[in-house]
């Protein structure tokens, strides 16, 4: 309140306050309890007092009865009562709109009690959701798809549904409206963000003829001419540039927006036409994503490119104007050109040195400035791009998607120039005439997960061969996880160098989904010239969007719960994202002893396949919906989906996974906020379904119970998951993870694996220096670097094996002689191998402070405890001393946390549920 001021000096001032920080700040303490509503109404109602009557007529519909209420109700009411609390609650689902005649209200509560004009829907609640879907040039004319809708109001049929979109330029030239016509489209409903509302004739075709562009720019033309003659000054062709939106009148409600955001690939690139020499209309993006028309008359456009020993030479004419004095400008640097007249224009040559270009990391749009007349961006026009090597970098003269020229440096990058399907396999050719040698194609998801392909390269070409459907994962064949995957190589400097598309082949580039086992992938290309690979499930369309997800847990789902329990077992580990954990050896037992009851695994994103014959079903979908509901056995390691509520006669079997180090549920610092916050709540509902929690030791079984809330029964059986560590097989189990891993026999295998900070999640840095390690230990010993899912995945080295993706820690666990962590529950399940373990504390006081740990490590660990990586290191070239000298303490840990973890856990579950 103090940075906003006293209220009522300027209205549009406190209209963007009100409907934005402000009223935003306003809603957050609402909702934190008495002391802050306390707090927020001392703040807030002097500022309301002073703000003028008009302003909070015209602010958002919740945010004006939430003023309102804070003006003329007793504190008493506000504070202690739920008044604003369901306002506000009632304000986050936009569907709540209700129609008298031909005027909309929101449906927000006591609007029995309150004026009814405080309730109607106004400007500013009117604002369009829209999306473009294509932009098109089709027999000469542009053709604009999408759809458009107002939130909360349901478009369902053409009746009463009229939309047009409006060109808007210069205030004095007359706007421009093209020919519009309402289409089907269920993808808007299906994408829409609150549920119950259907705008499957929200979809428009809008259609624009150059002509109008045309002659509006002309006349402006001649308007800027004779300005600029009075001034004394000739004249010059400008661009002129119309805004889109879209008017529209749905169901009573009228509303006029831009029209903003485009799908991925080629309509973020829209072309251009050129509708005469030197003139062009372009659909070009803001940085806002919002869509403009462009009338660009090309006023200076490349005419070549020549590098000659240190120096790059650009050649450009000028037309229309014959001037012989000015500058040229690469980014925001001046530098000099020569202006010589010729016929109807002017050539003018630009010089720039090499050896400067190379030190620059950005590239730079070029302009010439003529004395005397506005600055001209230099247009590629009909000239060939150019992409000259220097060394092992090259230098680039490139047209932007706008046509622009861009003047760059950097290292060799991979140029694709064809990307074709065939069958399953994506084939991806290029040019890169970098030095021969190996190169590997690294395909990178946003998770940090990644995946190497190898390119072959033939001279300056090269080809990759991408399989999406079947990625390799340590010797299985997964697919590749729903989302985005960025390409790049990481050259022998250690850099890592970015792919880019051919300009010239992105208008031929298929860029249609290709749907391969349940799911689409897509080649296309973002952002311009960026090439990815996007992933996600074919879902059918009653499971798509915040819709769909409504219908299933609010009707589908309750009515399954009543339909009689089937004598089925779901297992789940980690929302479905991997087959591993106490769950598989549970499940493992179960078939071994020839339970041929129906068993089924939730798998998310197609993550894995279960062995056994066992039914899969994908997570989110309307089975999983329906096998939650009518299973009698659920066995899981970590937290169901929130819409879930156990069934009396159902049993939920709740592993965790592992045995907590750091502080959990309850004992975590933000679930003692008062109010509890949302976690709070979904953890209690939760909890209370549970009807059997394992538990690894008696030390665990109250540390667990006081964390959950739990009143339930535990089994100390130990972890299931461990039993593979004590097998009678597991020296052949060992060899066949070697083997997957690529691990030499004989080799001493150290793995690092540490736990992920909430303080620090984005922080993808390896902090043991796996370099010196290397060269320390030598040849005979093998690192495998595990980081933690909830951390960023960081990138590893090619000295040490990156197994952060590996499915199951329990295989990597039986091939490590040492173990490196810090305040990871591995510690507790490593220890029963009596292997020497080494923790890497470099920040234990901030993490015993922030996040909290349940033992203490300095005296109770079963090795040492060291600050840097150096003595880390140190610790691992002399471990079996290191290990000699922790043995007590190693048997006491083991003793205390792990004393029934002796390879029969597994059993001991399975005879207590489901003998």
């Amino acid at each position: 309140m103090r940075a906003v001021g006293p209220g009522g000096r300027d209205a549009a001032y406190d209209t963007e306050v009100l409907s934005g920080p402000l009223g935003s700040r306003m809603d957050l303490a609402v909702k934190r309890g008495a002391a802050r509503r306390r707090e927020m109404l001392d703040l807030v109602r002097p500022y309301l007092a002073a703000v003028d009557a008009r302003v909070k007529h015209d602010l958002p519909v919740a945010r004006r009865v939430i003023c309102h209420l804070i003006e003329h109700r007793p504190d008493e009411e506000l504070v202690e009562g739920e008044t604003l609390t369901k306002v506000v609650t009632a304000a986050a689902e936009p569907s709540k709109r209700i129609r008298k005649g031909l005027r909309w209200y929101a449906d927000l509560p006591f609007r029995d009690e309150l004026p009814p004009d405080l309730y109607r829907l106004r400007r500013a609640d009117m604002v369009p959701v829209t999306h473009i879907d294509d932009i098109v040039w089709v027999d000469g004319k542009l053709r604009v798809t999408g759809f458009a809708y107002l939130a909360g109001l349901s478009v369902r049929s053409r009746r009463f549904n009229w939309a047009t979109v409006v060109l808007r330029g210069p205030r004095w030239l007359p706007p421009i409206r093209m020919r519009t016509r309402r289409v089907l489209a269920p993808e808007a409903t299906h994408g829409a963000r609150e549920p119950g509302c259907n705008y499957d004739w929200s979809g428009f075709s809008a259609e624009l003829s150059p002509w109008p562009l045309r002659w509006r720019g002309a006349v402006r033309d001649v308007v800027s001419a004779v300005r600029r003659r009075m001034r004394h000054r000739p004249s010059v062709p400008d661009t002129t540039t119309w805004r889109a939106e879209i008017v529209f009148w749905s169901r009573g409600a009228r509303a006029t927006g831009l029209l903003r955001g485009s799908s991925v690939g080629r309509p973020e690139r829209p072309a251009g036409l050129k509708v005469k020499p030197g003139l062009w209309i372009r659909p070009v993006w803001t940085s806002d994503r919002a869509l403009q028309i462009v009338l660009q008359p090309n006023r200076a456009e490349l005419k070549g490119v020549s590098v000659e020993g240190e120096r790059l030479e650009l050649k450009i004419f000028l037309s229309g104007r014959t001037v012989t004095k000015g500058h040229a400008r690469l980014g925001g640097h001046r530098i000099a050109a020569d202006f010589t007249p010729s016929g109807d224009g002017t050539e003018v040559t630009v010089g720039l040195a090499v050896p400067t270009l190379l030190q620059e990391k950005d590239g730079r749009r070029l302009w010439v400035e003529p004395k005397g007349d506005p600055a001209a961006s230099v247009m590629l026009a009909d000239l060939v791009e150019t992409r000259t090597p220097v060394g092992d970098r090259e230098i680039t003269v490139l047209g932007d998607r706008r046509d622009r020229v861009v003047v760059s440096a950097h290292r060799i990058r991979p140029v694709i120039t064809s990307a074709v399907w065939e069958g399953s396999a994506l084939l991806l050719r290029g040019h890169y005439p970098d030095a021969p040698g190996p190169r590997t194609l690294t395909l990178r998801h946003r998770s940090g997960l990644s995946y190497l392909l190898p390119m072959e390269r033939s001279g300056e070409e090269f080809s990759v061969r991408v399989e999406p459907s079947a990625m390799d994962r340590f010797g299985e064949p997964v697919p590749l996880a729903s989302g985005t995957w960025n390409m790049s190589i990481r050259h022998p400097s250690g850099e890592i160098v970015p792919l880019r598309m051919d300009h010239a082949a992105l208008p031929g580039l298929d860029e249609d989904p290709r749907t391969l086992d349940g799911r689409t992938y897509r080649m296309i290309s973002t952002r311009f010239d960026v090439p990815v690979v996007t992933v996600e499930e074919a879902r059918p369309a009653d499971e798509r969007g915040v819709a769909g997800t409504h219908v299933l847990r609010r009707v589908f789902y309750p009515a399954q719960r009543t339909e009689p329990l089937n004598d089925a077992t779901v297992y789940v580990v980690n929302d479905g994202r991997l087959y591993a954990d106490s769950v598989r050896a549970i499940y493992e037992e179960r078939l071994r002893r020839g339970d041929d009851r129906e068993h089924i695994w939730v798998v998310k994103d197609g993550a894995f396949v279960p062995p056994g014959g066992a039914t899969v079903i994908r997570a989110g979908s309307r089975e999983h919906h329906a096998a939650l509901a009518r299973s009698r056995y659920i066995v899981t390691n970590s937290f169901l989906p929130v819409w879930f509520r156990a069934r009396e006669d159902q049993v939920v079997l709740q592993t965790w996974h592992g045995t907590p180090a750091k502080h959990i549920g309850n004992d975590q610092s933000h679930m003692a906020r008062d109010p509890k916050p949302p976690i709070w709540h979904r953890q209690a509902a939760e909890v209370r379904g549970w009807d059997l929690l394992l538990s690894q030791s008696p030390w665990a079984t109250p540390v667990l119970r006081k964390a959950f809330g739990y009143k339930g029964e535990i089994l100390e059986s130990g972890l299931p998951r461990n039993d593979v560590l004590n097998s009678p097989d597991r020296e052949a189990l060992a060899a066949a993870v070697r083997e997957r891993l690529g691990l030499v026999e004989g080799k001493r295998v150290i793995l690092y694996a540490p736990t992920w900070r909430d303080y620090d999640r984005k922080n993808a840095m390896v902090k043991l220096d796996l370099a010196k390690a290397r060269e320390a230990l030598g040849a005979d010993h093998e690192i495998l670097v595990r980081a933690h899912p909830m951390q960023a995945v960081p990138a590893v080295p090619d000295i040490a094996h990156d197994v952060t993706t590996y499915p199951d820690i329990a295989d990597l666990l039986l091939v490590a002689d040492v173990l490196v962590t810090d305040y990871s529950s591995v510690m507790f399940d490593f220890v029963c191998t009596g292997r020497p373990i080494v923790f890497y504390g470099y920040d234990l006081a901030k993490y015993s402070t922030k996040r909290g740990l349940y033992l203490d490590l300095a005296e109770q660990a079963p090795g040492p405890v060291l600050s840097t990586s150096a003595e880390v290191i140190e610790a691992l070239r002399d471990i079996d001393s290191v290990a000699a000298a922790h043995t007590d303490r190693y048997e006491a840990f083991r003793a205390t946390f792990a004393p029934r973890d002796d390879g029969k856990a597994t059993a001991r579950v399975v005879d207590h549920l489901f003998s």
